[in-house]
């Protein structure tokens, strides 16, 4: 059976742009958030194929450099959609548009150090190449860290196809680029988020859940030889004693470990190697995570559930859910730990910083 295309010009670049400003201003009425839910929802899916074609070069490419290389992908959240259409630069209204967000679909690499970072980039992406798509944007996180002290490189190309997929042509798929080190940090920000309702991803949380990561990236940083954040240049010594500090007054380690042990996670896969697609449905308030399994052949599936189970928890903050992509369970759990709230590599690492001195 030949795969239905998802058309991206379903509705009009104006009829998704109107989509993405009712759902930011959040002032529509039940029938206009559904609706608009249903037009975000397609130009979303819609990105799906061309998101698959670079994992697919990232993963063949990766793991010529680094046989460890992990690459996933996934479809960004609703919420997560949202926040970025509300977000405002230098105090002014927040402008974005839906079809110009550059993040709607990305694909990841976790490589085993910096080092690998840097060859996978000068061989693969910092010239054309054997791309034929349009780089057209491109942030180095890793030499320039955030304010916040995440760490990484993101790509963005405008996918280009003269193959009979050029219903496709001008969409925007964002290539993540990190070291282990990089992503164990980025990862336990999120889950620290999720279990205190902070938003330290978007610079948003408490000041002191802020420093303390701000300070941990900059202790990787100096591990991985890479700038740390810009307002912490200090030695080594005295910044792991403000690590210890922090962690003991913030108790993470305790919070992290329970955290860990108290999500009950629920799957319904009936063949565990047979799967692309995994759709996670996390209830913070029962603590616990669904995992459903869908095949490659079953992706509209995968992708019609995860419309439909956004639309049951839209505006609901306990809840969460998200669609990726991986090949591996283990692949999995290793791309999205903050989803299974595992902080372990997280904290071993913090363990050898604060018993160094």
């Amino acid at each position: 059976m030949k795969k239905r295309q998802i058309d991206p010009k379903k509705f009009s670049k104006k009829k998704t742009d109107e989509a993405g400003d009712i759902l930011r201003c959040g002032k529509g009425n039940n029938d206009e958030n559904t609706k608009a839910l249903t037009i975000l929802s397609n130009w979303r899916a819609a990105h799906s194929y061309p998101m698959h074609i670079f994992r697919k070069r990232l993963k063949r490419v990766s793991e010529k450099i680094d046989k460890k290389a992990i690459t996933a992908e996934r479809l960004k959240r609703v919420p997560s959609i949202i926040k970025k259409l509300n977000r405002k630069y230098s105090g002014n209204a927040a402008t974005m548009k839906l079809t110009q967000m550059q993040d709607i679909a990305g694909c990841r690499v976790v490589l085993s150090n910096v080092n690998l970072v840097w060859k996978l980039y000068n061989d693969y992406y910092k010239t054309k190449g054997d791309l034929k798509h349009v780089k057209v944007n491109e942030k180095n996180y890793i030499k320039f860290p955030k304010e916040d002290g995440y760490r990484s490189l993101h790509l963005v190309y405008r996918y280009i196809s003269d193959k009979g997929k050029d219903i496709y042509n001008g969409l925007l798929i964002e290539v993540q680029i990190r070291s282990e080190l990089q992503h164990i940090w980025a990862t336990a920000v999120e889950t620290v988020d999720f279990f205190t309702g902070q938003a330290i991803k978007s610079n948003e949380g408490r000041k002191d859940w802020r420093t303390f990561f701000k300070l941990v990236s900059s202790a990787f940083a100096m591990m991985e030889k890479c700038p740390v954040v810009p307002d912490l240049q200090t030695n080594e010594k005295k910044l792991y004693l403000k690590i210890k500090r922090t962690e003991k007054d913030l108790k993470v380690i305790s919070k992290m470990r329970k955290w860990t042990d108290s999500v009950r996670i629920f799957d319904n896969f009936k063949n565990k190697n047979n799967f692309h697609f995994l759709l996670l449905e996390l209830d913070t308030i029962q603590e616990k995570l669904s995992v459903s399994a869908f095949s490659k052949r079953s992706e509209d599936k995968a992708i019609s559930s995860y419309a439909e189970a956004e639309k049951k928890i839209f505006g609901r903050k306990e809840y969460d859910v998200v669609l990726v992509g991986t090949d591996k369970l283990v692949d999995l759990k290793r791309a999205y730990p903050n989803y299974f709230f595992d902080t372990r590599e997280f904290i071993k690492r913090l363990e050898i910083i604060i018993n160094k001195y």
